[in-house]
């Protein structure tokens, strides 16, 4: 794809990653991209300050969110992109219990966990999710990174122990799929369905798609390999969908590096979504 300028999935301290808005558009600045959407897990609380950074700096920042949802019909976890939503309080009046669903699961894991750590306070893990709209498991192992207990927060000792198969792990409690992007039509935004290598969400794209559900795939992501984002592409040409992309950038709290701008999408790419945005004004209808 040559040198990518268009990177449209990326986190801050405002939800799961390791670097502030501030970091990250700095960065941004650095390795020279024109386009970055601020994604952060189920809040937007990064858009405003990355867009009033981004003026100064001359980078177009597209306000954006990564929303957690379950597949209705498999159980499993699919992750909804939204961009350009136009009635953001709809939206985060959606995400709202998401985000107070996470804050008491982890809240409960934290809780197992401090008979093993007893140091591992409430307040402690409050203290180090300060930044974030809710809390993360970033959150809880950072201490324990700080304290000697393990060098790598995202890493195997977070798999033992608050994974979906560690000891201390409580399930969490996310909406239906079909909910989140009928939030997302409401509130005038473009839904878009992120990394589906890695919860298998091609069953889902075809069904939304053939019902006007989605409006897009996310087609450039480094857990999408060479033989998913070839299908991705035939299911985008198929039903006329977006394609976009980005690294997934979380900092030091990714599982495996990624640099911002390391996956992205072309300028034509987000031309397309911008224009797109522009032209969404029926928030109502679907098929």
């Amino acid at each position: 794809m040559g040198q990518i300028t268009c990177d449209l999935h990326v986190h801050t301290t405002c939800s799961d990653a390791s670097r502030s808005v501030q970091q990250v558009m700095e960065y941004a600045k650095m390795i020279g991209l024109t386009h970055i959407a601020v994604t952060d897990h189920d809040t937007m609380k990064g858009v405003d300050p990355a867009q009033e950074i981004g003026q100064k700096m001359g980078i177009r920042v597209i306000p954006g969110v990564e929303i957690t949802t379950r597949d209705e019909e498999t159980g499993r976890s699919v992750h909804m992109l939204c961009y350009l939503p136009k009635k953001r309080d709809v939206l985060e009046a959606f995400l709202k219990n998401t985000l107070k669903n996470r804050r008491e699961q982890k809240l409960e894991m934290a809780a197992k966990l401090r008979k093993l750590y007893p140091f591992l306070t409430s307040r402690l893990i409050e203290a180090y999710a300060k930044d974030s709209a809710s809390i993360h498991e970033c959150h809880i192992m950072q201490p324990l990174c700080d304290m000697g207990y393990t060098n790598t927060a995202v890493g195997s000792l977070m798999e033992s122990l608050i994974s979906s198969k560690g000891s201390c792990y409580v399930p969490s409690r996310y909406p239906a799929s079909e909910e989140a992007v009928r939030v997302i039509r409401e509130a005038g935004g473009i839904a878009v369905v992120a990394h589906a290598q890695q919860f298998d969400s091609f069953d889902l794209i075809e069904r939304y798609a053939v019902r006007g559900l989605i409006q897009g795939v996310e087609v450039w992501h480094p857990r999408n390999d060479e033989v998913s984002r070839k299908r991705l592409e035939a299911l985008a040409k198929a039903h006329n969908l977006l394609k976009t992309g980005g690294s997934d950038y979380h900092g030091q709290y990714a599982r495996n590096p990624r640099p911002l701008g390391y996956c992205g999408c072309t300028q034509e790419e987000v031309n397309a979504l911008l224009e797109a945005g522009l032209n969404k004004t029926d928030f109502s209808s679907s098929k």
